[in-house]
């Protein structure tokens, strides 16, 4: 079995709440996830590994290594952990319901690349990052963590499919589809106007937003942004002889994925920001996988961009995997009442250039 099938394996597992075994050069750890977990026969589960995150929101950052301050937590308490418990601990919903837990001490974890490849693991698979360290399990899939280093190695992205895609912005567009034989995750290109090598294109990088972009949420401002990016490059293709691309990621929620996202959408409805939301759910606030949209951009054959955004972090993200941004077109659109917070926070706390 290839490296990249064993962690689509492992992913499927987990969705489906199946035990699985995660290595690393460190050791080993058998591990059920918290939240899609069932009961197992002769299963044992003194112990909880939980994010860096998740252990800031439970008082047990105090715990972590030293060395390591991003590393993930393994706890445990007087009696072992039951699935109840473990999802009780892992759901941030809960912690108003349930605001004393404990006490719980942590120990060190002995696989701790084995622990942090779980974590992305959870991540990838949308669900909360907190697993039973399950002795006696019955485990599904064994996976390590060269085959997740494999799985997430943007050359296994490929074209797949090319189409003439009239749209409303600009009759003139051809979408571009690519996939990496084990991500389900399709991620399209949408080429507007006459695609030429020797001019630099207005790129815009649109990570999915199912409620933005498609529900019309006023949570946010994907969907006009969407829109608008599209109504630029249109312009562009028919003012200038320029032309422009949208790359759409399949990376709903920044990375964490729609459930997770929503969940954030509860707790913002709590008082939280968009950071703290994520924090309290052990998950980061940024997650999406630029390399990815580097591939794109290669297989299109195009090496210079004039990227729309306001977030500077996202030109270094794209520079660091060799794509030359040769400008920055600022991206901004007016705020509405129910996105006054979102967009603030972006703007104080995650670096963007917003007035």
């Amino acid at each position: 079995m290839s490296e990249a099938r064993a962690v689509a394996r492992a992913l499927d597992a987990l969705r489906h709440g199946w035990a699985i075994r995660v290595t690393g050069e460190s050791g080993a750890l058998d591990l059920l996830a918290a939240e899609t977990g069932f009961a197992q026969p002769g299963l044992y589960a003194a112990r909880l590994l939980i994010s860096a995150a998740r252990a800031a929101t439970l008082k047990l950052a105090n715990q972590r290594e030293a060395a390591v301050p991003e590393a993930p937590v393994m706890i445990h308490g007087a009696e072992p952990f039951s699935l109840h418990a473990a999802r009780e601990l892992a759901d941030p919903a809960l912690d108003l319901a349930h605001p004393l837990r404990g006490p719980f001490r942590a120990e060190p974890i002995a696989a701790h690349d084995a622990a942090v490849a779980a974590m992305e693991l959870a991540r990838l698979a949308g669900i909360l990052p907190a697993f039973l360290v399950a002795s006696g399990a019955q485990v599904a899939v064994d996976v390590t963590v060269a085959d997740l280093a494999a799985f997430k190695d943007p050359l296994n992205l490929t074209i797949q499919a090319r189409a003439r895609l009239p749209v409303d912005a600009c009759e003139h567009a051809q979408i571009v589809a690519f996939r990496a034989r084990d991500d389900l995750r399709e991620h399209v290109a949408l080429v507007i106007g006459e695609q030429s090598g020797d001019r630099p294109p207005l790129v815009r990088l649109h990570s999915e937003c199912l409620t933005g972009d498609i529900l019309g949420s006023l949570k946010c401002d994907c969907g006009p942004q969407l829109d608008a990016a599209l109504r630029a490059m249109a312009a562009e293709a028919r003012d200038s002889g320029g032309w422009g691309v949208l790359l759409y990621l399949r990376q709903e929620g920044r990375g964490i994925g729609l459930i997770n996202k929503l969940r954030a959408y509860e707790l913002q409805d709590q008082g939280f920001d968009t950071v703290d939301a994520n924090e309290r759910l052990g998950l980061p606030s940024e997650a999406r996988d630029f390399p990815v949209a580097a591939r794109m951009l290669d297989l299109l054959g195009i090496e210079k961009v004039r990227l729309m955004t306001n977030n500077p972090a996202k030109v270094a993200a794209l520079q660091a995997v060799g794509v030359d941004v040769i400008e920055r077109v600022a991206h901004q659109l007016p705020a509405n009442p129910h996105n006054e917070r979102y967009l603030a926070t972006k703007r104080d706390r995650t670096g963007h250039i917003l007035k």
